[in-house]
Protein backbone atom coordinates (compact mmCIF):
# COMPACT_ATOMS: atom_id res chain seq x y z
CA UNK A 1 0.00 0.00 0.00
CA UNK A 2 0.98 3.64 -0.42
CA UNK A 3 0.80 5.22 3.04
CA UNK A 4 1.10 9.01 3.49
CA UNK A 5 2.21 10.04 6.98
CA UNK A 6 1.52 13.45 8.55
CA UNK A 7 2.63 14.27 12.07
CA UNK A 8 2.86 16.79 14.87
CA UNK A 9 6.30 18.42 15.06
CA UNK A 10 6.01 19.46 18.72
CA UNK A 11 5.79 16.13 20.56
CA UNK A 12 9.30 14.80 21.01
CA UNK A 13 8.28 12.44 23.81
CA UNK A 14 6.08 10.48 21.38
CA UNK A 15 8.98 9.50 19.11
CA UNK A 16 8.65 5.81 20.07
CA UNK A 17 5.17 5.72 18.51
CA UNK A 18 6.42 7.22 15.26
CA UNK A 19 9.32 4.77 15.17
CA UNK A 20 6.86 1.90 15.72
CA UNK A 21 4.59 3.07 12.88
CA UNK A 22 7.46 3.34 10.40
CA UNK A 23 8.74 -0.10 11.41
CA UNK A 24 5.30 -1.63 10.90
CA UNK A 25 4.95 -0.08 7.43
CA UNK A 26 8.47 -1.10 6.43
CA UNK A 27 7.85 -4.67 7.63
CA UNK A 28 4.80 -4.98 5.37
CA UNK A 29 6.69 -3.56 2.39
CA UNK A 30 4.46 -0.50 2.13
CA UNK A 31 5.50 2.49 0.04
CA UNK A 32 5.96 5.25 2.63
CA UNK A 33 5.31 8.93 1.92
CA UNK A 34 6.13 11.49 4.62
CA UNK A 35 5.20 15.15 4.81
CA UNK A 36 8.30 17.28 4.23
CA UNK A 37 8.11 19.22 7.52
CA UNK A 38 7.47 16.04 9.52
CA UNK A 39 10.31 14.21 7.74
CA UNK A 40 12.71 17.04 8.59
CA UNK A 41 11.55 16.94 12.22
CA UNK A 42 12.07 13.17 12.45
CA UNK A 43 15.58 13.38 11.06
CA UNK A 44 16.88 16.62 12.52
CA UNK A 45 15.07 16.87 15.85
CA UNK A 46 14.27 13.31 16.87
CA UNK A 47 17.34 11.83 15.13
CA UNK A 48 15.32 8.84 13.91
CA UNK A 49 16.60 6.44 11.27
CA UNK A 50 13.84 7.14 8.74
CA UNK A 51 13.38 4.35 6.16
CA UNK A 52 13.50 5.14 2.42
CA UNK A 53 10.42 7.17 1.54
CA UNK A 54 8.91 9.73 -0.80
CA UNK A 55 8.76 13.31 0.48
CA UNK A 56 5.36 15.02 0.24
CA UNK A 57 5.62 18.63 -0.85
CA UNK A 58 2.35 20.51 -1.16
CA UNK A 59 -0.79 18.68 -2.22
CA UNK A 60 0.59 16.82 -5.26
CA UNK A 61 0.73 13.24 -4.00
CA UNK A 62 -1.11 9.94 -4.35
CA UNK A 63 -1.76 7.43 -1.56
CA UNK A 64 -4.12 4.67 -0.54
CA UNK A 65 -4.34 5.89 3.06
CA UNK A 66 -3.18 8.94 5.04
CA UNK A 67 -2.07 8.46 8.66
CA UNK A 68 -2.31 11.46 11.00
CA UNK A 69 0.03 11.22 14.01
CA UNK A 70 -1.01 13.95 16.44
CA UNK A 71 -4.06 15.71 17.80
CA UNK A 72 -7.03 17.32 16.11
CA UNK A 73 -4.88 20.11 14.64
CA UNK A 74 -2.69 17.56 12.88
CA UNK A 75 -5.80 15.75 11.62
CA UNK A 76 -7.21 18.98 10.19
CA UNK A 77 -3.91 19.66 8.42
CA UNK A 78 -3.92 16.13 6.97
CA UNK A 79 -7.50 16.69 5.77
CA UNK A 80 -6.44 19.97 4.13
CA UNK A 81 -3.59 18.23 2.31
CA UNK A 82 -5.79 15.31 1.23
CA UNK A 83 -8.46 17.69 -0.09
CA UNK A 84 -10.64 16.13 -2.79
CA UNK A 85 -8.36 13.11 -3.42
CA UNK A 86 -10.78 10.76 -1.57
CA UNK A 87 -7.89 9.31 0.46
CA UNK A 88 -9.22 7.94 3.78
CA UNK A 89 -7.50 9.28 6.91
CA UNK A 90 -6.53 7.08 9.86
CA UNK A 91 -6.04 9.27 12.94
CA UNK A 92 -3.65 8.20 15.71
CA UNK A 93 -4.22 10.38 18.77
CA UNK A 94 -0.93 11.69 20.15
CA UNK A 95 -2.49 14.66 21.96
CA UNK A 96 -5.01 15.06 24.77
CA UNK A 97 -8.63 14.79 23.59
CA UNK A 98 -7.99 13.78 20.00
CA UNK A 99 -11.67 13.85 19.12
CA UNK A 100 -11.13 13.32 15.39
CA UNK A 101 -8.55 10.56 15.83
CA UNK A 102 -10.07 7.21 16.72
CA UNK A 103 -6.97 5.18 17.52
CA UNK A 104 -4.37 5.31 20.32
CA UNK A 105 -0.65 4.64 19.67
CA UNK A 106 -1.09 1.25 21.37
CA UNK A 107 -3.75 0.32 18.77
CA UNK A 108 -1.68 1.14 15.68
CA UNK A 109 -0.62 -2.40 14.83
CA UNK A 110 -4.17 -3.71 15.23
CA UNK A 111 -5.60 -0.77 13.25
CA UNK A 112 -3.20 -1.35 10.34
CA UNK A 113 -4.07 -5.06 10.31
CA UNK A 114 -7.79 -4.20 10.27
CA UNK A 115 -7.13 -1.71 7.48
CA UNK A 116 -5.50 -4.37 5.32
CA UNK A 117 -8.42 -6.74 5.93
CA UNK A 118 -10.95 -4.04 5.10
CA UNK A 119 -12.48 -4.20 8.59
CA UNK A 120 -12.40 -0.47 9.43
CA UNK A 121 -15.48 1.69 9.01
CA UNK A 122 -15.33 4.73 6.73
CA UNK A 123 -17.31 7.86 7.61
CA UNK A 124 -17.85 10.67 5.11
CA UNK A 125 -17.54 14.15 6.62
CA UNK A 126 -18.86 17.23 4.86
CA UNK A 127 -16.59 20.19 4.09
CA UNK A 128 -17.31 23.92 3.76
CA UNK A 129 -16.01 26.24 1.03
CA UNK A 130 -15.56 29.94 1.68
CA UNK A 131 -15.25 32.60 -1.02
CA UNK A 132 -15.02 36.40 -1.16
CA UNK A 133 -17.12 38.85 -3.16
CA UNK A 134 -13.86 40.55 -4.20
CA UNK A 135 -10.60 38.71 -4.77
CA UNK A 136 -9.58 35.28 -3.52
CA UNK A 137 -8.79 34.04 -0.01
CA UNK A 138 -5.07 34.11 0.75
CA UNK A 139 -5.17 30.66 2.34
CA UNK A 140 -6.90 27.35 1.74
CA UNK A 141 -10.66 28.12 1.45
CA UNK A 142 -11.98 24.70 2.61
CA UNK A 143 -12.88 23.77 6.19
CA UNK A 144 -13.65 20.39 7.76
CA UNK A 145 -14.64 22.02 11.07
CA UNK A 146 -15.75 25.61 10.65
CA UNK A 147 -15.50 29.01 9.06
CA UNK A 148 -15.57 31.77 11.68
CA UNK A 149 -15.91 35.54 11.26
CA UNK A 150 -14.39 37.31 14.27
CA UNK A 151 -13.57 40.81 15.51
CA UNK A 152 -9.93 41.76 15.10
CA UNK A 153 -8.30 44.79 16.70
CA UNK A 154 -10.38 46.19 19.53
CA UNK A 155 -12.97 45.31 22.13
CA UNK A 156 -15.95 46.56 20.09
CA UNK A 157 -18.41 44.08 18.63
CA UNK A 158 -18.85 43.61 14.91
CA UNK A 159 -22.10 43.59 12.92
CA UNK A 160 -22.62 40.54 10.73
CA UNK A 161 -25.47 40.70 8.23
CA UNK A 162 -26.53 37.17 7.24
CA UNK A 163 -28.63 36.01 4.29
CA UNK A 164 -29.63 32.40 3.56
CA UNK A 165 -30.12 31.53 -0.12
CA UNK A 166 -30.54 35.24 -0.77
CA UNK A 167 -33.13 35.81 1.99
CA UNK A 168 -32.18 38.13 4.84
CA UNK A 169 -32.00 36.34 8.20
CA UNK A 170 -30.69 38.85 10.77
CA UNK A 171 -27.75 41.06 11.69
CA UNK A 172 -25.71 39.66 14.56
CA UNK A 173 -24.15 42.12 17.00
CA UNK A 174 -21.45 39.92 18.48
CA UNK A 175 -17.77 39.13 18.80
CA UNK A 176 -18.18 36.79 15.86
CA UNK A 177 -20.16 34.08 14.09
CA UNK A 178 -19.20 30.43 13.54
CA UNK A 179 -20.48 28.40 10.59
CA UNK A 180 -19.74 24.79 11.41
CA UNK A 181 -20.15 21.35 9.89
CA UNK A 182 -21.34 18.39 12.02
CA UNK A 183 -17.67 17.49 12.47
CA UNK A 184 -16.97 21.00 13.76
CA UNK A 185 -19.98 20.94 16.10
CA UNK A 186 -17.78 19.35 18.80
CA UNK A 187 -15.06 22.00 18.44
CA UNK A 188 -15.11 25.80 18.67
CA UNK A 189 -18.88 25.91 18.13
CA UNK A 190 -19.50 23.64 21.13
CA UNK A 191 -17.38 25.86 23.37
CA UNK A 192 -19.67 28.85 22.73
CA UNK A 193 -22.95 26.97 23.18
CA UNK A 194 -23.62 25.38 19.79
CA UNK A 195 -25.43 22.04 19.47
CA UNK A 196 -23.69 18.73 18.78
CA UNK A 197 -24.60 17.30 15.37
CA UNK A 198 -24.32 13.69 14.30
CA UNK A 199 -22.06 13.13 11.24
CA UNK A 200 -23.97 12.73 8.01
CA UNK A 201 -27.05 14.58 9.22
CA UNK A 202 -26.81 17.12 6.38
CA UNK A 203 -26.76 20.23 8.54
CA UNK A 204 -24.80 23.44 9.04
CA UNK A 205 -24.62 25.42 12.29
CA UNK A 206 -24.76 29.20 12.74
CA UNK A 207 -23.41 29.91 16.22
CA UNK A 208 -22.88 33.51 17.41
CA UNK A 209 -19.87 34.28 19.62
CA UNK A 210 -20.84 36.41 22.64
CA UNK A 211 -23.94 38.00 21.04
CA UNK A 212 -25.24 41.20 22.64
CA UNK A 213 -28.83 39.98 22.66
CA UNK A 214 -30.89 37.50 24.68
CA UNK A 215 -33.06 36.56 21.69
CA UNK A 216 -30.24 35.29 19.44
CA UNK A 217 -29.50 31.60 19.70
CA UNK A 218 -27.58 29.01 17.63
CA UNK A 219 -29.42 28.00 14.46
CA UNK A 220 -29.18 24.73 12.53
CA UNK A 221 -29.92 24.80 8.79
CA UNK A 222 -29.60 22.40 5.86
CA UNK A 223 -26.09 22.11 4.40
CA UNK A 224 -27.45 22.84 0.93
CA UNK A 225 -27.97 26.44 2.09
CA UNK A 226 -25.75 29.18 0.67
CA UNK A 227 -24.83 31.59 3.47
CA UNK A 228 -23.87 35.18 2.61
CA UNK A 229 -22.26 37.50 5.16
CA UNK A 230 -21.51 41.23 5.19
CA UNK A 231 -19.46 42.58 8.10
CA UNK A 232 -19.22 46.07 9.59
CA UNK A 233 -16.55 46.94 12.14
CA UNK A 234 -15.28 50.10 13.87
CA UNK A 235 -11.75 49.12 12.86
CA UNK A 236 -12.98 48.58 9.27
CA UNK A 237 -11.55 45.07 9.15
CA UNK A 238 -12.18 41.66 10.70
CA UNK A 239 -10.73 38.17 10.88
CA UNK A 240 -11.79 35.16 8.85
CA UNK A 241 -10.75 31.84 10.39
CA UNK A 242 -10.92 28.66 8.29
CA UNK A 243 -10.25 25.67 10.57
CA UNK A 244 -8.06 27.92 12.72
CA UNK A 245 -6.12 29.45 9.81
CA UNK A 246 -6.80 33.18 10.12
CA UNK A 247 -6.47 36.08 7.73
CA UNK A 248 -7.54 39.72 7.94
CA UNK A 249 -10.28 40.95 5.64
CA UNK A 250 -11.34 44.55 4.84
CA UNK A 251 -14.84 45.67 5.76
CA UNK A 252 -16.26 45.96 2.26
CA UNK A 253 -15.67 42.34 1.25
CA UNK A 254 -18.62 39.97 1.47
CA UNK A 255 -18.28 36.27 2.29
CA UNK A 256 -20.13 33.29 0.89
CA UNK A 257 -20.04 29.89 2.61
CA UNK A 258 -21.47 26.75 1.04
CA UNK A 259 -20.91 23.01 1.15
CA UNK A 260 -17.84 21.91 -0.81
CA UNK A 261 -18.22 19.48 -3.74
CA UNK A 262 -16.31 16.74 -1.88
CA UNK A 263 -16.24 14.99 1.51
CA UNK A 264 -13.38 13.85 3.74
CA UNK A 265 -13.25 10.11 4.46
CA UNK A 266 -12.35 9.17 8.04
CA UNK A 267 -11.39 5.64 9.17
CA UNK A 268 -13.02 4.52 12.43
CA UNK A 269 -13.11 1.54 14.79
CA UNK A 270 -15.22 -1.28 13.30
CA UNK A 271 -17.35 -1.56 16.45
CA UNK A 272 -17.42 2.11 17.34
CA UNK A 273 -20.04 4.80 16.86
CA UNK A 274 -20.40 8.56 17.08
CA UNK A 275 -22.46 8.25 20.25
CA UNK A 276 -19.85 6.07 21.94
CA UNK A 277 -17.24 8.66 21.06
CA UNK A 278 -19.11 11.54 22.70
CA UNK A 279 -19.68 9.36 25.79
CA UNK A 280 -16.02 8.40 26.04
CA UNK A 281 -14.28 11.62 24.97
CA UNK A 282 -16.79 14.31 25.97
CA UNK A 283 -18.10 12.39 29.01
CA UNK A 284 -21.62 12.85 27.62
CA UNK A 285 -24.17 12.27 30.39
CA UNK A 286 -21.51 11.27 32.93
CA UNK A 287 -22.80 11.34 36.51
CA UNK A 288 -19.98 11.74 39.03
CA UNK A 289 -22.37 10.97 41.89
CA UNK A 290 -22.33 7.29 40.98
Amino acid sequence: MRIAVFGNVFQQKKSASVRNLLALLQKEGDEILIDEAFHSYLQNELRLDVPPCQIIRGEAFRADVAVSMGGDGTFLEAARRVGDKEIPILGVNMGRLGYLSDFSPEEMEQALAQLRRGDLRTESRSVLRMSYSQGEPQGYPYALNEVAVLKRDNSSMISIRVSLNGEYLTTYQADGLILNTPTGSTGYALSVGGPIMSPGCGTLGLVPVAPHSLNVRPLTIGDDTVVSLQVESRSHNFLVSVDGRSEACPEGVGLTVRRAPYDIRVLKHPGGSFFRTIRDKLMWGADTRR
